[in-house]
């Protein structure tokens, strides 16, 4: 195959609908497939209120370090792994603590004044400017050579319908947050775009499959693989969601208190679908930049499949004190780490497309928190954790920071793309510079 041959001319001529492209767009053996230079991804997860200290960080600086028991489950993951404590939300100004949390975690910048209000501060309305994830996007996006056919992805489980600074934490620009898709459904239409309603959903497969043979016929064996496999994903995936169409994936927005709703037993299958999902986008090469959202900031989820009936936003506001609280809290972040160690075993079992490795090798996940504690609403100490060999970070480290402004890891992980950004967020807390990781 000329190497000069473009994606329309390959489906052009063969004669295949439009409806097979998105199978198409990451084999290696076609010239369309952007394989001028090495892959790099980031996904950016989202858990909320805080975590419990001392079963979170490890105690040790350096390539020695104990999970502790909230991290265990990224144990066959260690050397991979990179904590960073001591990174700090220093901006200020208008929004109580969950809502300043969540709205300048990955912006890095004040709230505007609003009309929402929370707690017993100023009330607040978005944040003043976008969002790292979509910075990078922005960046990829400008080059053919990393230009994805989605470009980002946000994903979540049981966000809100509501739109108010507590459900929202990715941002395309000043005060024009961008909305997650929470349901599998939903998600698994916009990929490909078939999926009308939960109860009619069609086989993405039934309509092109003789369009995937013809593409089978003409391209490589390790072409004809890949596109089996995705097939083979997205069969099962439809399986998957057929099986489930009688059970409550959607959520009712709640008529209290924001951030409380009703419980979902369901979020475990939720997280599952969509994990599974984000990582066959990135096989597929659909997107290169996602951020995965776990309900939201003062969320309230009720973990009753760890046998927990009270909310975590309730929770997390018991004293220290309280031991049984204090455990039930470590469960549940526990349950969170559970989700970042299957995303990141599902990367680490998918090899990369036409490249070395595997897809872990060349993602890095960022797993973070509006909150460095709960009850006492801190945001110093905000939790990161990094996973993965995306940004060629020196992974396999517990690192300590003297109260660092968090901008600085957002201007690192922009660098970590050749985006070498002066500032990000508030100017005022990046006179230091990105933080030194490498």
């Amino acid at each position: 195959m000329p190497l000069t041959r473009t994606r329309r001319e390959f489906v052009r001529d063969l004669g295949i609908s439009a409806a097979a492209v998105p199978f198409l767009l990451n084999l290696p053996g076609l010239a369309f497939a952007n394989q001028a230079k090495r892959k790099q991804r980031i996904v950016f997860v989202f858990s909320p209120n805080g975590i419990v200290p001392k079963d979170f960080w490890p105690d040790e600086e350096g390539a020695k370090f104990t999970l502790k028991e909230i991290l265990k489950p990224l144990a066959p993951f260690q050397d991979k792994t990179l904590t960073l404590h001591g990174l700090s939300d220093k901006i200020r100004g208008d929004g109580d603590g969950h809502m300043r949390g969540i709205g300048c975690l990955l912006t890095g910048i004040e709230l505007y004044p609003g009309n929402v209000q929370g707690g017993s501060d100023t009330p607040a309305g978005w944040a003043k400017g976008i969002s790292v994830d979509q910075e990078i996007k922005n960046f990829l996006q400008k080059d053919a050579a990393t230009k994805t056919r989605f470009g980002s992805l946000e994903m979540g489980v049981m966000v809100p319908d509501r739109a108010d600074t507590w459900t929202r934490w990715s941002y395309s620009a000043a005060n024009k947050p961008v909305t997650p898709i929470d349901d599998p459904y939903q998600m698994f239409n916009k990929l490909y775009g078939r999926a009308k309603d939960n109860e009619a959903l069609a086989s993405v497969l039934d309509d092109i499959k003789d369009d995937l043979k013809k593409v089978g016929n003409n391209v490589g064996a390790a072409d004809k693989k890949l596109l089996e496999e995705h097939a083979t994903f997205v069969r099962d995936m439809e399986k998957e969601l057929k099986e489930q169409k009688n059970a409550t994936v959607g959520h009712a927005v709640p008529k209290m208190e924001p951030g409380i709703r009703k419980d979902n037993d369901n979020m475990p299958k939720i997280s599952k679908a969509q994990i599974d999902l984000l990582v066959n986008s990135f096989q597929a090469d659909f997107a290169r930049v996602a951020s995965y959202q776990i309900t939201n900031s003062v969320g309230g989820a009720r973990m009753k499949w760890l046998d927990i009936n009270e909310g975590h936003h309730e929770l997390s506001h018991e004293p220290d004190t309280n031991e049984k609280a204090q455990e039930k809290l470590v469960k549940i972040n526990k349950w969170y780490c559970e989700q970042v160690a299957y995303l990141a075993k599902r990367l680490a079992d998918t090899p990369e497309p036409g490249g070395s490795g595997t897809l872990l090798d060349n993602t890095l996940i960022v797993w973070t928190n509006e909150l460095g504690k709960g009850n006492s609403h801190t945001m110093d100490n905000i939790p990161f954790v990094l996973v993965g060999g995306g940004l060629d970070f020196k992974m396999g480290r517990s690192r300590k920071f003297p109260k660092v402004a968090h901008n600085r890891l957002l201007m690192s992980l922009a660098h970590g793309f050749g985006h070498t950004v002066k500032t990000f967020g508030n100017p005022n807390h990046c006179a230091a510079g990105p933080l030194a990781i490498v």
